[in-house]
């Protein structure tokens, strides 16, 4: 073989590796931008359901507050249109519908607050301002807010969490933790239960709080659901109870607000507990 066929051989192979290099290069782009492609597809495909996902929560929340409030405008124009009425209406009787149409108001007006909170916590979080705040002089103000509540049915309440327990939070959705999981032991735990509030672990990050009443609890199918909305446990009860059906779902609401999560159980020895984390700062 001549010199010149060497060199012509050589450039040949150079010329095919060339061209080699080239298709595997642009077989691994075609495959990296396939990817890509697929990648996209399925975060937009992602984007879509959670779209539609949230689309189906409004409208329920919406459906569901329609429904809540239902019951007591009707009942406020029923009790009114009495009283405007022609047939003429006793002192006694006329100060009691003023009072069930007062009761139905303070309902409506404790709707539309949970509803407001839920809604700022989901689209408007970082409107909630954040300062130093000190958690069991929080968890102290709900207990006396709602002492009339608990002395009504008997329950005692004790505070075991730390005199030097703080974070950096929102006070009015901490203070909501508590008067909510209260209020719900309050209406639903019974004669004579005990309620309990502690701290029963922390690390350099987070605070663990245990809170649990001795109640009677509540079914377990609904342990999966509790903190959902408008969640009926007992219909007719939490109904005479005035509650809104919102107030678990705050409290879930809120301790994620403070970089926590929160669970609930039927207790052991009888009665519902939660656990959940604050983060410190």
């Amino acid at each position: 073989m001549t010199s010149t066929e060497t060199i012509l051989l050589v450039a040949l192979g150079v010329v095919a590796a060339a061209w080699l290099f080239r298709e595997v290069a642009r077989h691994r782009q075609a495959r990296r931008l396939r990817t890509l492609a697929a990648e996209a597809e399925a975060s937009k495909q992602q984007i879509i359901v959670e779209q539609r996902r949230n689309r189906q929560l409004k409208q329920e929340m919406t459906n569901n507050i329609a429904h809540e409030l239902k019951t007591p405008v009707s009942s406020i124009r029923g009790y009114l249109e009495i009283l405007l009425g022609d047939k003429p209406v006793s002192d006694e009787r006329r100060h009691w519908f003023l009072e069930r149409c007062y009761s139905q108001t303070l309902r409506l007006s404790d709707l539309i607050t949970d509803v407001s909170i839920i809604n700022k916590l989901e689209e408007s979080a970082d409107l909630f301002p954040k300062e130093h705040v000190d958690v069991r002089a929080t968890a102290d103000e709900a207990l006396v807010e709602l002492a009339y509540r608990l002395e009504s049915q008997n329950i005692s309440a004790t505070n075991s969490l730390p005199a030097d327990m703080a974070v950096t939070g929102n006070h009015s959705l901490l203070y909501a933790v508590f008067r909510n999981l209260v209020e719900n032991s309050a209406a639903y735990a019974g004669e004579g239960a005990q309620v309990v509030i502690e701290c029963y672990k922390e690390d350099p990050e987070r605070y663990y709080l245990h809170y649990y009443d001795t109640g009677r609890g509540v079914a377990p199918e609904y342990i999966p659901v509790i903190f959902d909305r408008f969640l009926r446990i007992e219909e007719g009860r939490s109904r005479q109870t005035g509650g809104t059906g919102l107030g678990l779902s705050i409290v879930k609401h809120a301790v994620e607000f403070h970089g926590g999560e929160i669970y609930a159980q039927l207790r052991a020895g009888g009665g519902l507990e939660f656990f959940f984390s604050l983060k410190k700062s």
